[in-house]
């Protein structure tokens, strides 16, 4: 029987199949493998003899969490209080991305912006939704709800973001009162040794604070670029053009044409620097 591995404690897997839940053991040929089963992963068992027998390939696996073929990394962003940081979302966003993870952006607390603040936030939203990213606010549940079906979900953004309160919206019966997931469905703060998926309605959410190392240090210049959707549809004079020091830069271009957000295009150069 087939079934996706929901949580790990020790060397028990809790397997969620069609036919129920089964706690199972793992064959002691992943050993020889070097292969750790996750959370996440997807296997098959024999149900008689409580036995992982095989683990089918991965679309990607994050380290930190310890997590597998995670769909959709949402990204909980505040527009205020504290400020809409940019910069931090573009790092998730691009570390995500070559984690081979879907993004979704979701904006918080628009309530606390006056008019002008929301038209800004509100052109933000628009380009980004533009370049190919999923973008949403708080205030939609129902369409963040059917977007995240049948999805594997890792929750990520700034403390004080909101994560909690979405999540309430999500599930009213979780009661969240602190930014620490994994504290607020109920294990205490900090005490979580491990990653358990949770089922909210119809999706799956992993019981971690996301990730927990924001970095490019095991990114090159040339990957980092590729995560810049937008940058694609430029041309420049070489093909192996870095968009910083070129003359006849296609992507230099477009920030000057207002076609390419300057912020975008300032945190990319921020990001090369430092790898």
């Amino acid at each position: 029987m087939n079934g996706k591995i929901i949580k790990i404690i020790s060397n028990l897997y809790t397997v969620q199949t069609e036919d129920g839940i089964f706690e199972c053991h793992a064959r002691g040929k992943f050993r020889n493998m070097l292969l750790t089963p996750l959370v996440g992963d997807y296997c098959e068992i024999d149900t008689e003899n409580k036995y992982i027998l095989d683990i089918f390939p991965r679309k990607n696996e994050l380290a930190r969490p310890m997590i597998a073929n995670v769909d959709i990394a949402l990204i909980v962003v505040s527009v205020k209080e504290p400020d809409l940081s940019l910069n931090l979302l573009d790092k998730m966003i691009s570390i995500i991305t070559l984690q081979k993870i879907t993004p979704m952006i979701c904006f918080t607390k628009l309530d606390l912006l006056n008019k002008e603040e929301k038209k800004q936030v509100n052109r933000i939203e628009a380009y980004y939704k533009k370049i190919g990213y999923l973008t949403i606010t708080n205030q939609k549940i129902g369409e963040l709800t059917k977007i995240l079906k049948n999805k594997i979900v890792v929750v990520t953004g700034q403390t004080g973001a909101g994560k909690s309160t979405l999540l309430n919206k999500l599930d009213k019966n979780l009661h969240l009162k602190t930014d620490e997931i994994s504290y607020a469905l109920g294990r205490g703060k900090h005490t979580t040794r491990h990653v358990e998926l949770f089922k909210i309605k119809n999706f799956y959410i992993a019981d971690t604070p996301g990730f927990s190392s924001i970095d490019f240090k095991k990114n090159t210049k040339e990957e980092i670029k590729s995560s810049f959707l937008e940058f694609v549809n430029e041309t420049c004079e070489f093909k192996d053009c870095m968009h910083d020091k070129e003359k006849n830069c296609g992507v230099k271009k477009a920030v000057e044409e207002g076609k390419i957000l300057p912020s975008r295009y300032e945190n990319y150069l921020d990001f090369i620097k430092k790898v």
